[in-house]
């Protein structure tokens, strides 16, 4: 049923996305499915390009790929079934986009207990939930 799971990661918060990881894991060894971690890295602001260096995108893409695959070795699951990408751009935004690409057939996140003010602005599990082409799984924490 789940073949294809995709499992954004806030590599600031690995904490938060343990829920979300132990519950894809179980679902892709039950459905005999793989796991692709995502990652998203926010644009560097147009005012603070003059102050990093010229790499700086490149290192902080190279950085979350070596983060993330320390996640994927430690999850247990065999290299085959696991993989994982880093995107940039805006997050709710680069998970959708992931899941057409990869064409998921489950998101599986870890969110935040809602507060008042995502009430009125609205999450990233919010709106990945609204418009995702494929089923979501918020794991609450």
């Amino acid at each position: 049923m789940f073949k294809s799971i995709l499992v954004p990661i806030d590599l600031a918060d690995t904490d938060l996305a343990k829920p979300a990881l132990a519950t894809a894991i179980t679902l892709s060894q039950t459905w005999s499915g793989s796991i692709r971690l995502l990652n998203v890295l926010p644009m560097t602001p147009v005012m603070l390009a003059e102050y990093v260096p010229a790499d700086f995108d490149e290192q902080q893409r190279q950085t979350s790929e070596e983060a993330l695959a320390i996640v994927a070795r430690e999850s247990g699951i065999e290299t085959g079934r696991i993989s994982s990408v880093v995107r940039q751009g805006g997050i709710y935004h680069e998970i959708l986009e992931e899941a057409v690409h990869m064409k998921a057939d489950l998101i599986v996140m870890t969110s935040h207990r809602p507060a008042m003010r995502t009430y009125f602005l609205g999450s990233n599990a919010g709106h990945v939930v609204r418009y995702a082409k494929c089923s979501v799984l918020v794991v609450r924490h």
